[in-house]
């Protein structure tokens, strides 16, 4: 097995990954996730960046969107998806949801049903 060749200033892989389980599992804040990674929060923040392409903050939005999508494909209320995701109220997630996707979850809901096989339905 060869050694991993780390960017300069990038988390280990052991890092980034516990990084992103705490983020999507958890409520920690930045700072908390980057004490448990033994590192301040702006080295933290840097870090993750060379990694992933993006800050922290928004990777954790785009993962809790992803999941959200996930979950809009089921019949979850879209209050409980917002929750279950992580966002405080259904209004932000709704705001985030259409800023980022580009309409509201129940619009991609009705269309991401009307495009899947109707074996599936």
């Amino acid at each position: 097995m060869t050694p991993q060749t780390l960017a300069p200033g990038a988390l280990t892989p052991k890092r980034l990954r516990l990084a992103k389980e705490l983020m999507l599992r958890s409520e920690l804040s930045i700072i908390e996730i980057a004490a448990l990674c033994h590192l301040t929060r702006s080295h933290f923040s840097r870090a993750f960046k060379i990694n992933t392409g993006l800050s922290p903050q928004a990777w954790r939005l785009l993962a809790r969107l992803e999941k959200a999508k996930q979950l809009l494909a089921t019949e979850a209320p879209i209050t409980d998806v917002s929750l279950e995701c992580g966002f405080c109220d259904q209004a932000h997630f709704t705001r985030a949801f259409s800023r980022l996707v580009g309409q509201p979850p129940k619009a991609w809901r009705l269309a991401a049903r009307s495009q899947a096989p109707s074996y599936l339905s």
